[in-house]
């Protein structure tokens, strides 16, 4: 599966390490850092001890791409999380294995959506 390089949003490392600016995701129990404050679209995932997720999100870095239609563009993957919301529904994301990689797949309320929630 080719995956449009022109909807690439972000790259996403799990560190243990608290970071400036993280934002709160209940559904997941994690707090993450906003892709828009990194130079090279990074974003850091930090899980809390009880949060639900486990396996590859939680153990690899993950690749994040806009889609403008969640539901379709997950269709006949192995999703491994979601789709879930963030953000009073500012985006709804989903988690998918691809080829071994973890991909995010997120659709923005407002497709041209330049900020964080």
């Amino acid at each position: 599966m080719a995956l449009d390089r022109a909807t690439f949003d972000h790259v996403c490392l799990i560190t243990d390490v608290e970071q400036p600016g993280e934002s709160w995701v209940e559904a997941t129990r994690v707090w993450v850092t906003s892709p828009r404050a990194h130079a090279c679209n990074v974003e850091y995932l930090r899980f809390s001890p009880d949060s639900p997720v486990a396996g590859p999100i939680r153990e690899q870095p993950h690749i994040a791409y806009r889609v403008l239609d969640l539901a379709a563009a997950i269709e006949g993957h192995e999703v491994i999380l979601g789709p879930f919301g963030v953000g009073d529904g500012f985006l709804e994301v989903a988690f998918l294995l691809v080829d071994g990689v973890v991909v995010e797949f997120m659709q923005y309320r407002d497709p041209d959506e330049k900020g964080w929630f």
